[in-house]
């Protein structure tokens, strides 16, 4: 096939401005070097692992069956109230972020974007089979006084925002780092191997080191790890060349692959996939994410099926409250629910 040399030109613009900017774009290890010189950045370093207390990433969920989906582990009560005040922008990660209080004081990191709804649901399935969360909720429409923001006005009305997601650690709780996949205490558990398991039930892609975080929960003596930023979810398998279709698109999310080989001993999972070819114009930051399809591969088919049957024991409404929790719109919720209820079939049957 011939093309010209303009189209060319066009088709490397177009795939440069979907690319996320450099520092975002690479190792957790290799975007962390100016947390200690702002205070106002998260701590993003790598946990040292000689000074950890008690790690944990998995706990036993009690009644899976009996949880609220809908209000999540912060229950309705945990719920943002009005009226809210801006504190200050985070410019960290691809989506706008701020900070802002609430009637109560509580401090919530507000998110804006195309991450806001999928992230929601993601934290509850995640919840849902033992694994650590912070309490977030989607907020349909809010006013945030003094808002002020340098990334994302096109999505805020002077001080009005919508479908909003609000975040914030449970109390007790503060991040002391992040976390490796390729180095952290689990490596070879069960807990763990079903952590990569749903990761590949969600097609959360984005599974970059700096978007997991190790926190301190003095309440309990001890560490706690999970995997804190994602909404890369219920999209495609791996980042695609047009945005929407990656994050939160059903029309995607339903005719990615799950599980694209088995054996009697390990599974392999089709998230986290390589970028889609047009963006290896970027050579480096396809590199890196060619470097993740590792976790979605090679899981042992005892621990995949492990942690199908805590999902199994989620109920259709369960599942449904999730994704309206998402507020997503009702026909999609179906459609969502239709394959992640598949998805939670084949790992049973493996």
């Amino acid at each position: 096939m011939k093309c010209n040399h303009g189209v060319w030109i066009g088709i490397t613009i177009l795939t440069l401005s979907l690319l996320p900017p450099t520092a975002h774009s690479q190792p957790a290890e290799q975007s962390t070097t100016k947390t200690a010189g702002n205070p106002k950045r998260d701590n993003d370093n790598p946990v040292d692992a000689a000074k950890l207390h008690n790690p944990l990433l998995w706990h036993d969920p009690g009644a899976i069956d009996a949880l609220d989906l809908y209000n999540g582990r912060g229950g309705k009560e945990g719920q943002p109230v009005a009226p809210f005040k801006f504190e200050s922008e985070n410019m960290q990660g691809t989506n706008p972020k701020f900070d802002a209080r609430d009637a109560n004081g509580t401090k919530w990191r507000v998110k804006l974007g195309d991450e806001a709804r999928p992230e929601v649901v993601a934290s509850r399935l995640l919840w849902a089979v033992g694994y650590f969360v912070n309490d977030d909720y989607v907020i349909t429409s809010a006013r945030v006084e003094g808002l002020r923001l340098e990334r994302g006005r096109k999505l805020a009305n002077g001080e009005q925002i919508e479908e909003a997601r609000f975040e914030k650690k449970p109390d007790q709780q503060k991040k002391i780092g992040i976390w490796r996949w390729r180095e952290n205490p689990f490596l070879g558990t069960r807990e763990f191997n079903g952590l990569r398991v749903m990761m590949a039930v969600m097609n959360n892609w984005d599974l970059k080191d700096v978007n997991n975080a190790v926190y301190s929960d003095k309440s309990a003596d001890r560490d706690i790890f999970l995997a804190s930023d994602i909404g890369a979810t219920f999209g495609t398998n791996g980042l695609s060349w047009t945005k929407d279709r990656s994050k939160g698109d059903v029309n995607t999310f339903k005719k990615s692959k799950f599980i694209t080989h088995q054996n009697d001993r390990v599974v392999d999972f089709g998230t986290p996939a390589a970028p889609a070819p047009l963006l290896a114009v970027n050579a480096k930051h396809y590199q890196m994410r060619r470097d993740l399809e590792w976790i979605g591969r090679g899981i042992p088919v005892t621990d995949a099926r492990w942690i199908g049957s805590l999902l199994k024991q989620l109920s259709h409404q369960q599942l449904v409250d999730a994704f309206r929790a998402g507020h997503f719109p009702a026909d999609e919720i179906d459609r969502y629910v239709e394959v992640v209820g598949a998805r939670i079939q084949e790992l049973n049957a493996l």
